[in-house]
């Protein structure tokens, strides 16, 4: 029986000779992958991002796949891009792996790379391939702006706080994982792979959303980021907050209280806006709360609850 083939046998040249092809272009490629540099051709201002996914911080090998982390990758991206009220055009994907990596798994990651750029109207344009001791996958999205960048520091007392997508099944799922189970599928694979509201970012900053971020790190502690850039104080009410069978189901389950993969569970990368008093927030965004004088973030209704604010790196 054949050996698999390692990335040590294709080497650097083969892997791109090889995977490069597969990427469609959109409109606005005029140069795609094969040369020193991407072209471009943009209309508007330029909204540009990165993210990088770390095997064993990010993503595990053994609980998710590689087409998983490729479409996470693109996916933690677009949402960033989204929060600005932009639209993502191009990526370019960074990838460090060990010479011992089968090819067969970058292949896999390389359709995911596809199948998330697919999903949010994106093109791969490039990037650049290196040997390193785990699999690191850097993701820089390019995105148009039609009209001004909806910021973290515009919220101003008196706006609504609304929030469109999903809260809490992220947390839920590696929950689930790290007590050694691969089930419910609707929790773990959000986990493994995010779903972002791509297109309500724009819709959101066309309805005259103030302020405006992906939750990537928990609501609470994102919410945070938009008071201090703001200098506002923010509530949120938990009860208009859902916490779905789903989770209170799981939550049962592991002795946990579904409330705090809500507010403090990261990696969702669902939206949270703002927007002026009297302005209904548009289809999809469900207001939770208000913007007062003040500083920081408070919860009412949930009084009973102690929950950490979210993730942050380098925190110990």
């Amino acid at each position: 029986m054949t050996p698999p083939q390692r990335l040590a046998d294709t080497g650097e040249f083969g892997l791109l000779a090889s995977i490069l092809p597969t990427f469609p272009q959109g409109e606005a490629v005029l140069l795609g992958p094969g040369d020193d540099a991407a072209v471009l051709d943009l209309a508007g201002h330029v909204v540009v991002c990165t993210d990088v996914l770390v095997e064993g911080v990010h993503f595990r090998a053994d609980w998710s796949t590689a087409h998983d982390v490729g479409r996470k990758a693109v996916a933690v991206n677009a949402a960033d891009v989204a929060a600005m009220g932009a639209c993502t055009v191009a990526v370019v994907v960074g990838l460090a792996a060990p010479a011992d990596t089968p090819v067969a798994w970058l292949t896999e990651l390389t359709a995911g790379l596809r199948a998330e750029s697919a999903t949010v109207g994106c093109s791969v344009v490039g990037g650049d391939t290196v040997a390193g001791p785990v699999v690191t996958v850097a993701v820089t999205a390019v995105g148009t702006l039609l009209g001004a960048p909806v910021t973290r520091a515009g919220a101003r007392p008196g706006d609504v706080v609304a929030v469109c997508g999903r809260l809490g099944y992220a947390a839920a799922g590696l929950a689930v994982l790290r007590r050694g189970f691969r089930s419910p599928r609707a929790l773990v694979d959000v986990h493994r792979c995010p779903l972002p509201p791509y297109a309500d970012g724009p819709r959101a900053a066309a309805a005259s959303a103030t302020s405006m971020i992906d939750v990537s790190d928990g609501l609470l502690a994102d919410l945070g980021h938009v008071a201090e850039a703001s200098g506002v104080h923010i509530t949120v009410d938990g009860g208009r907050l859902d916490v779905p069978e789903e989770l209170r189901a799981m939550a049962r389950g592991l002795g946990a209280d579904p409330r705090s993969w809500v507010l403090a569970g990261g990696e969702d990368h669902a939206l949270a806006a703002t927007f002026p008093p009297g302005t209904p927030p548009p289809d999809g965004f469900v207001p939770i709360g208000e913007v007062g004088e003040g500083s920081g973030v408070s919860v009412s209704g949930w009084d009973d609850l102690d929950v950490a604010t979210g993730y942050e790196h380098f925190s110990g």
